[in-house]
């Protein structure tokens, strides 16, 4: 018997699999709602927003359609994508990359507190403005923001450091699974309270106060999560 190769799969990505399957047995049939993703979660043994990212995953691939405050719609077979198993790789989901940024950038946060200069502080604040710009003139505030937590980076005096936080801001802005997420976001709800942890992060390493700068940084993107989770949802709650 040949050696096979040991297939290593994400959480969601086994999620959708599964979920596959019973779609095309005909469990959940073509153009009917699937069960709501809370008792998703509790038959699967998984996360809400692991459920989350394995519909974002399925309606990439063709296979759900995701009606905002009404539900998840199987799609007619004849419009489903062939052999999905075989394709269904889009890289960390979402929230999977939330979590890891919320540990990275907690502690580049906690480290930068201690070393920052009022040169960096400016160019802090410098960011922040641009981030304000943006979303004055309603033109998202993506540049803005990378731009903000990689000075954060910058500040802890750690090329690795900046290397990784930069590398996960290129991942989001390249992964298809964060696109197609933010495709269900009324970005103007989640703008200003953006905004607002922005500010406090200032405060803290202004302060210069390693602890309180680790957790306005981390309570930022925890509120980015449930923000996400709650105004995707599918279910009316």
């Amino acid at each position: 018997m040949p050696i096979q190769t040991i297939e290593h799969k994400r959480l969601y990505q086994k999620v959708a699999d599964q979920l596959t399957d019973l779609i095309n047995s005909g469990e959940f049939e073509s153009g009917k709602r699937l069960p709501a993703e809370r008792e998703l979660s509790k038959l699967l043994g998984v996360s809400r927003p692991t459920v989350r990212e394995a519909m974002i995953a399925l309606e990439i691939f063709g296979m759900v359609e995701i009606r905002t405050g009404s539900g998840i719609y199987v799609v007619p077979e004849t419009k489903r994508t062939k052999n999905f198993k075989q394709k269904l790789d889009s890289g960390p989901g979402p929230f999977e990359m939330l979590t890891a940024r919320s540990s990275i950038e907690g502690e580049a946060a906690a480290m930068a507190a201690l070393r920052i200069t009022d040169e960096e502080l400016s160019g802090l604040e410098d960011a922040f403005k641009m981030m304000e710009d943006q979303n004055t003139k309603n033109l998202g505030m993506e540049d803005g923001d990378r731009l903000f937590h990689l000075r954060i980076a910058e500040a802890t005096n750690n090329s690795v450091m900046v290397s990784v936080i930069d590398q996960l801001w290129e991942m989001r802005q390249m992964q298809p699974m964060w696109n197609k997420l933010q495709e269900h976001v009324d970005q103007a709800a989640v703008e200003q309270p953006s905004l607002s942890d922005h500010r406090k992060i200032i405060e803290a390493l202004t302060t210069r106060d390693p602890e309180k700068a680790r957790q306005a940084m981390r309570d930022h993107l925890e509120r980015v999560k449930r923000d996400l989770l709650r105004l995707t949802t599918t279910e009316d709650e």
